[in-house]
């Protein structure tokens, strides 16, 4: 976490009462999680234990047993400075970085660490990245959304150039668990545990720019939902594949995808879901011309949006706020800006508005849509603005491994072109060609 979530005055004042459960507690209903608390059940998933007995912690006496206070707060990161005891000795294997390490990777390579460490210690991998197979109950099935839930929160923070082949292997490993003996019953929730496994890896995948490697785990992903007539994930892999073809501009394929989500999806579809979709095809509608028609969508998203319940939506949808549905809005009025010269003042409020809704959590999310208000400044007419923007956006970018950022900010050229004889301008179009040369 940034060193800024740890100043919340909640958190402050759980350490100061020098009370662990207190501080987890604290912890999960910090906003940065979003706008609903961190569920007991994932957090006691990472540290191993029952919700029941998780909330007998965060509720009873302080806990005096040194090793496991020095654990669990590694566990969910506390710095050792905010702390009231040693944690140097009870490190989990692995999770500490070199010393001599700098810059960003090396405190997210350290996370990722104790990610696997986390994973490992629940008995889901082995430190090799095998483990030997067991009969597993629906306490496994909990550890696993808990870990997924941990590396999303990575890949939000960082992007997936860092966190790919972390999440390949542990996808792969939670595939081989099928294999592993455990109730029929149990079932169902173990192949959607691998589904959504699939989806993050081939999520992951499409970040980092590897675009073959995303199409087998989406497809992997797909076909482990519909096994279980899961629609709601099928949609999402749908989705997630839409954003990948948008991103490579194969912009009908990504609308028939979506199209198909919403359509096998029925009266299953919640209404969050419903919201993610619309936008989503209303900015694939937008980009072929039908500016109109990608409108209408925006309108039914929104209506969706309004009508979301959080209590009812999959745990899986806790990222989709009014920020996303705001840079659908951006992204869809920049189109139409580029294609007819109108709504481009809409772009600007809409990116503007998205950006500040973002929470500290979605680093990646609020740098795309920084990259956004650049183009739509541009688009403006507002050049001056527009560089200042993209300026921040592209020295932002050097905190991500997000390929697709990059391709973003490489891609602002298109829309700088009748402002190009301006200086300011014109050093800036220099900066991008040097960036999309160190991209190549």
């Amino acid at each position: 976490m940034p060193e800024s979530f740890w100043e919340h005055e909640p958190v402050r004042q759980a350490l100061a009462s020098r009370h662990l459960g207190r501080v987890i507690r604290a912890y999960r209903y910090h906003p940065y999680h979003g706008r609903n608390a961190m569920p007991q059940s994932v957090v006691a998933g990472w540290l191993g234990i029952t919700q029941a007995q998780l909330s007998r912690i965060e509720n009873g006496p302080a806990l005096v047993h040194l090793d496991r206070l020095a654990h669990w707060a590694t566990l969910i990161g506390v710095p050792p400075a905010r702390l009231w005891f040693a944690t140097d000795s009870h490190t989990p294997a692995g999770a500490q970085a070199d010393k001599n390490s700098v810059g960003p990777d090396a405190g997210r390579r350290a996370l990722l660490a104790g990610i696997a460490a986390v994973a490992t210690g629940a008995g889901l991998v082995g430190a090799a990245g095998d483990v030997q197979p067991r009969r597993i109950g629906s306490a496994d099935v909990a550890r696993l959304s808990a870990v997924l839930d941990l590396y999303r929160s990575v890949d939000r923070e960082s992007g997936g150039g860092l966190l790919y082949r972390e999440i390949a292997r542990f996808a792969e490993s939670v595939y081989r668990m099928l294999e592993w003996s455990h109730a029929d019953e149990l079932t169902p929730r173990l192949v959607a545990a691998v589904a959504a496994a699939r989806q993050l890896a081939g999520w992951t995948a499409l970040d980092a720019g590897r675009h073959s490697d995303a199409q087998r785990h989406f497809i992997a992903a797909e076909r482990a939902a519909i096994t279980v007539d899961d629609m709601p994930l099928a949609a999402l892999i749908r989705y997630s594949q839409a954003k990948q073809l948008q991103h490579l501009r194969h912009n009908r394929d990504a609308l028939a995808t979506l199209q198909l989500a919403q359509a096998q999806l029925g009266p299953r579809a919640t209404p969050a879901l419903s919201a993610l979709l619309l936008g989503a095809e209303a900015a694939s509608t937008a980009a072929l011309g039908d500016h109109q028609g990608a409108l209408n969508s925006l309108g039914r998203a929104s209506d969706r949006f309004e009508r979301i319940n959080a209590e009812r939506e999959p745990s899986w949808m806790a990222f989709y706020d009014r920020a996303e549905l705001l840079a659908q809005y951006g992204r869809v009025y920049r189109d139409i800006a580029r294609q007819a010269g109108t709504h481009a003042e809409q772009a600007v409020q809409s990116v503007e508005s998205a950006v500040a809704a973002f929470g500290p959590a979605n680093v990646r999310s609020s740098v795309l849509n920084e990259v956004g208000l650049c183009s739509a400044l541009f688009l403006a007419d507002e050049p001056e603005r527009a560089v200042v923007v993209g300026a921040r956006a592209v020295a932002q970018s050097g905190s991500l491994t997000s390929r697709r950022v990059i391709d973003r900010i490489v891609n602002l050229r298109r829309d700088l072109t009748r402002h190009r004889q301006l200086p300011a301008v014109a050093e800036f179009e220099h900066v991008l060609k040097a960036r999309a040369a160190v991209a190549v």
